[in-house]
């Protein structure tokens, strides 16, 4: 479940829950609303990657791919946010956030790989796409730095594309694809009901949100005749955990937030 051995022991020593991550990183959105829906105590490690403090020996011998979130918790190392925050649901069992084993927890764990699984081809490439294409900053030094730290050939390829402004229009346009219809889905399996699975919120809406979110606010992706996923995210914005864990982290050097995620 997502967990490592660091190169970096330093984290061994951690006494409680720490976490590394970074106010725009939608990844780090997610595990901090399930800190905040369990109402869990934890040290912040914030990392600011528009400064490409993740970059850095120290942070890759923590996590192997140089991303956050990453969680320490008593010494134990997970990455991932999807098996991090399906560690702290087990771990921390109340208030739950998942269902009990059967179809809805079937249906959930669906929804959390969806969300995974769209993350790099579809939601980072809209965004470079939208928001970064022109603008990569990135020195030849921190260049080479990356390149000899970083080991995934799929996160290689992508920051090699958007350095270098290589992304094919079939890409492009394929990740448009792919989010269209990925949220087109959630907005008929929102249909019927208040949240993803069952009658409260679960891991699966807590995979979601943040690319709701990310979409909304950095890539001005139009939510246009999606009514129930709109719905949903006035739902989840109400929320005390939206505000501590997405909203007050947001980073100001990404401008102001507009009014649908206020």
């Amino acid at each position: 479940m997502g967990e490592i051995t660091p190169t970096n022991e330093s984290v061994l020593e951690f006494e409680g829950l720490h976490l590394y991550h970074a106010g725009v990183s939608n990844c780090s959105q997610r595990v901090r609303i399930a800190l905040e829906e369990k109402g869990l105590p934890w040290t912040s490690h914030h990392v600011n990657i528009l400064q490409k403090e993740n970059i850095t020996p120290e942070y890759f011998g923590i996590n192997p791919n140089g991303l956050v979130p990453t969680l320490v918790h008593d010494g134990k190392v997970i990455i991932e946010s999807d098996d991090i925050i399906e560690y702290l649901d087990i771990t921390f069992p109340e208030p739950a956030l998942r269902p009990p084993e059967g179809p809805e927890r079937e249906a959930m764990d669906k929804w959390m790989r969806r969300a995974t699984g769209i993350h790099l081809k579809a939601v980072k490439t809209h965004i470079y796409e939208k928001r970064i294409r022109g603008h990569m900053v990135r020195s030849d030094e921190e260049n080479e730095r990356y390149e000899n730290l970083q080991k995934n050939e799929s996160l290689l390829d992508f920051h090699r594309k958007s350095r270098n402004d290589s992304f094919t229009q079939e890409e492009l346009d394929a990740a448009k694809t792919t989010l269209d219809e990925s949220f087109a889905d959630l907005d008929k399996a929102l249909a019927e009901r208040d949240w993803l699975i069952g009658d409260h919120i679960s891991l699966a809406d807590i995979a979601w949100v943040p690319l709701y979110f990310t979409m909304d606010v950095l890539a001005g992706y139009s939510f246009e005749g999606l009514n129930n996923v709109a719905a949903w995210a006035k739902r989840i914005e109400v929320r005390p955990s939206y505000k501590t864990a997405v909203l007050d982290w947001w980073p100001k050097a990404m401008g102001p937030l507009n009014s649908k995620s206020t």
